[in-house]
């Protein structure tokens, strides 16, 4: 049997974005994504992130982990970590991350890459359930992830702190029966 590559399903509208895994010289541009204020401020990360941190994050990825781009136009908008659990009794469950740059939202970036990760973890990768933390004041995310299949399965009140104050996290999954 011939191996074939991979390649989501997107809609029409969506066609002008492309998903693949990112490559080594992806990192600047990844970096580049995560110094837009609203890009760490939706995320944990850091304002003013290295480029030889990013490097060391994404430059030889351990077995269980995926860094995926979304291209747009040429240039990468958006990206996506998803991390399958290595504990034998969580083998089933990956956690994930993303972040769209802000001139490309809105136009199904965020919706082409997450579809993307969803039909990699369920269909290729064994995982029955997709975990994620999202700030409860990010209703764009929220929303796309709901539109994805993602539940709220709870809240953390003072999750993480961001620009001078403590914040709110909610619990989103997406489980596959």
């Amino acid at each position: 049997m011939q191996a074939t590559e991979f390649e989501p399903k997107v809609s029409q509208s969506q066609q002008e974005v492309v998903v693949r895994h990112s490559e080594h010289t992806d990192i600047p541009a990844i970096r580049a994504l995560f110094t837009q204020p609203s890009c760490y401020a939706g995320t944990l990360q850091q304002p003013f992130p290295s480029l030889e941190k990013w490097y060391k994050r994404l430059g030889e990825l351990p077995d269980g982990y995926y860094s995926l781009v979304a291209e747009w136009q040429g240039e990468v908008a958006g990206q996506l970590s998803l991390q399958v659990q290595t504990n034998p009794r969580r083998k089933h469950v990956a956690d994930l991350g993303m972040a769209v740059s802000e001139e490309c939202r809105g136009i199904g970036v965020g919706s082409t890459l997450l579809a993307a990760a969803v039909d990699l973890a369920h269909n290729w990768l064994a995982v029955r359930r997709l975990e994620l933390t999202v700030y409860t004041d990010n209703h764009a995310a929220i929303a796309l992830y709901k539109r994805h299949g993602f539940v709220i399965e709870g809240e953390a009140r003072d999750y993480a702190f961001r620009d001078g104050e403590y914040v709110d996290v909610f619990f989103m999954a997406n489980t596959r029966e």
